[in-house]
């Protein structure tokens, strides 16, 4: 006769796996993670689906980084302010990415600090007393020890960084509010744009130039609590 631990052990196990598989089925998903890669699947059936997509690749065909030295020298010519006020800040983050041999990065270019909403966070992130919120929208800007491409990007649901999950999604053009439009090949990472994606030439490191912060707008809450020094 079955010992009575076995048969309640199987049966759980068994309802267990009909709830997935229901929840795989309705959930119109074709895989929570594709193998091998920090990205999430895309819905089998997107809204904005169309057969005539023209893929943009964001310049990684024909733009790569011109340093010799790698990530860090891109990092200090081209992203100084993300470089020296989000991502050096987080210590622990920079040993990670850079004992990995290999990483991905969502860099917000010069220009995007020129908008008054990501002018004002980056203010916000400079008070010493945010320095646990800074560190956590740094990890959410990086992917340790793998290359994810433009293209991976692209067919992805969303990806997981350092610091979590973050949506993705293909932007669209036409339409109305969002509905009836056509994918025009670009993506936004949790509504920031990727304005252009290259590899570093020693090809460690790829780099996507987003156009904002990528990190859950729920960190802000933490920062909006605390008055800047000095502001009225």
């Amino acid at each position: 006769m079955m010992n009575l631990n076995l048969f309640t052990l199987l049966t759980t196990t068994a309802l267990a796996l009909l709830a997935v598989s229901s929840t795989l089925r309705t959930s119109g998903s074709s895989s929570l993670f594709v193998s091998g890669f920090s990205i999430v699947g895309r819905p089998a059936h997107p809204q904005t689906k169309t057969s005539t997509t023209t893929r943009l690749h964001f310049g990684e065909d024909d733009e790569t980084a011109t340093s010799d030295d790698g990530i860090l020298s891109v990092l200090e010519t081209s992203y100084p302010t993300f470089y020296n006020s989000i991502l050096k800040k987080n210590n622990a983050l920079w040993n990670t990415l850079t004992s990995s041999s290999q990483m991905t990065l969502f860099c917000p270019s010069e220009e995007a600090w020129n908008n008054a909403n990501t002018k004002k966070r980056l203010e916000q992130l400079q008070d010493p007393r945010n320095l646990e919120v800074t560190e956590k929208v740094a990890s959410y800007h990086a992917i340790a020890g793998e290359i994810v491409t433009a293209d991976q990007l692209f067919n992805s649901g969303g990806i997981i960084t350092v610091g979590g999950e973050v949506p993705v999604d293909r932007t669209v053009k036409g339409g109305l509010f969002g509905v009836g439009g056509t994918e025009d090949g670009g993506v936004t990472v949790n509504g920031a744009k990727v304005v252009k994606s290259f590899l570093t030439q020693d090809e460690k490191a790829m780099i996507h130039e987003v156009d904002a912060l990528i990190n859950p707008n729920i960190l802000w809450r933490y920062v909006d609590q605390l008055r800047i020094p000095g502001s009225s």
